[in-house]
C-alpha cells in the first residue's frame, strides 16, 4: 500500500475541477492509455489575463486524478507566466508528497499545463511527448523530456527516472541510454 498524505487522498476523493470547458484557450492531452495515464488539461482566460478556470479529466491512478486535481487549483488566478513557473515538485509538496514510485504523475500534469500554455500562445496542438528523440519508446518520452526530469528534480538513479517518467519501465532496452544522459548530466 502507498504512504499518502491526507491532502492527497483528499484530492482523489474529491478531486476538484473535473470535466471540460467549453471553448477553452488552451488545452492540451498528454501521456497514453497504452501506458496507463492520460490527462486531458484545459484552461479559460479570465478578461485581466489570469486563468479563471482549469479543468481536467484523466485515465490514471490516485496520484493522477489527485495530481491533476491539485494542479487546477495551484493555477486558477494565476498569469501564464506563473503557471509555467509551477514545477511538478510544486505539484507533489502540495498534495504533502507523492511516494516516489508516482512522481511520474506530477510530471504528467507540469506536461500538460504547458502544453495547454503552448496551444494557446500558438495555436497548434502538439504532441509534448515527442518534442525530442524518444528516447523510450514503451511509454514515448522524450531525449529532451528525461533531461528536464533529471535536472529539474536532481535525479541520480535510472529508477528515478523511471519512477518520475516511466522511462525504462517497459521493456527496458532503454536504461543504458538512461544512465548515459545521468552520467552526462552529472559533469
Amino acid at each position: 500500500m502507498w504512504n499518502y498524505s491526507e491532502k492527497m487522498m483528499d484530492h482523489f476523493r474529491n478531486p476538484r475541477n473535473v470535466g471540460t470547458i467549453d471553448k477553452p484557450d488552451g488545452e492540451a492531452t498528454v501521456g497514453s492509455l497504452a501506458c496507463g495515464d492520460a490527462l486531458k488539461f484545459q484552461f479559460r482566460l479570465g478578461p485581466d489575463g489570469k486563468i479563471a478556470e482549469a479543468k481536467f479529466q484523466t485515465f490514471g491512478c490516485a496520484s493522477a486524478i489527485a495530481s491533476s486535481s491539485a494542479l487546477t487549483e495551484m493555477v486558477i488566478g494565476k498569469t501564464l507566466e506563473e503557471a509555467k513557473r509551477i514545477t511538478n515538485k510544486d505539484i507533489a509538496d502540495y498534495l504533502g508528497g507523492l511516494p516516489p514510485q508516482k512522481m511520474h504523475c506530477s510530471v504528467m500534469g507540469r506536461e500538460a499545463m504547458e502544453a495547454a500554455i503552448e496551444n494557446y500562445a500558438t495555436g497548434k496542438k502538439t504532441d509534448r511527448n515527442l518534442d525530442g528523440t524518444a528516447l523510450c519508446t514503451c511509454y514515448n518520452v522524450s531525449e529532451n523530456e528525461i533531461r528536464r526530469v533529471i535536472v529539474e528534480n536532481g535525479l541520480t538513479t535510472v529508477d528515478q527516472v523511471t519512477n518520475f517518467t516511466k522511462a525504462g519501465g517497459g521493456c527496458g532496452q532503454c536504461r543504458e541510454k538512461i544512465q548515459a544522459l545521468l552520467d552526462e548530466l552529472a559533469r
